[in-house]
């Protein structure tokens, strides 16, 4: 049997990981913001909510991460870049983008792992200034973005969506140059894709990450300013 979390109790230990259910640890406790943060700084993250809305903990083995300086600028994005058909903004319009995220059909998936419950949680973190969200526009329409957290000199990734070719990527690379201007040295993209591994992600083993994680958020009590496009070098 699966723990069953009540919205005091903690996390259990992570030796009671199911490995055979994809690195699933536990269901329910709620998904107050002292909630999520303890559980990313712990290597967890909710993907989805029983019909009950009992968010599900998992910590998955291996682990898709990307490290900034591995991201794969290619010569066909690089271009797309400088074009500047695509203009960018951080932290204008997080619910557009959670939106767009929960919206978007996933191969293989019959809908979205983004509940009402998930959206009102994300959405409060974003505003207590933890979660941000990365927004590419085209001719003013929002047609791509993706959202996360920072904790730390860590990001984790949550959901990307586009609605127009190369429009998630763009909003990637500038990720990339924010987390370098904010010196976050690590992005937990959670589950391997061909489309995370093209930029330069890789997996590492749950150990691996736990033990960078660690090292990572110590000390990360408050979250840092909401993000600016003005603060970045933006020459491609």
């Amino acid at each position: 049997m699966l723990p069953f979390l009540e919205p005091e109790d903690p996390f259990p230990p992570l030796t009671g990981i199911r490995d055979d259910l994809g690195g699933l640890l536990a269901i329910g406790g709620g998904l107050a913001p002292t909630r999520l943060l303890d559980a990313y700084r712990q290597g967890l993250f909710p993907w989805g909510t029983l019909e009950e809305g009992y968010p599900l903990w998992y910590s998955p083995d291996p682990r898709m991460v990307l490290v900034p300086a591995a991201f794969r600028l290619t010569r066909s994005l690089r271009k797309t870049l400088r074009q500047g058909a695509f203009e960018v903004r951080f932290d204008q319009h997080f619910a557009g983008v959670i939106d767009g995220c929960a919206q978007t059909p996933r191969p293989g998936q019959p809908g979205t792992w983004i509940s009402a419950e998930i959206r009102a949680a994300y959405l409060h973190l974003f505003e207590l200034g933890w979660a941000h969200s990365v927004e590419t526009y085209m001719h003013g329409e929002l047609v791509g973005g993706l959202y996360g957290l920072a904790i730390g000199r860590m990001f984790y990734g949550e959901s990307m969506f586009s609605r127009r070719t190369d429009a998630s990527k763009i909003a990637f690379a500038h990720l990339i140059r924010q987390l370098q201007h904010r010196g976050i040295e690590m992005i937990d993209c959670q589950m391997k894709t061909d489309h995370l591994a093209s930029l330069g992600g890789q997996e590492i083993s749950r150990a691996d990450f736990l033990a960078r994680l660690t090292a990572l958020t110590v000390g990360a009590a408050q979250p840092g300013p909401r993000w600016q496009r003005a603060d970045l070098d933006l020459e491609w």
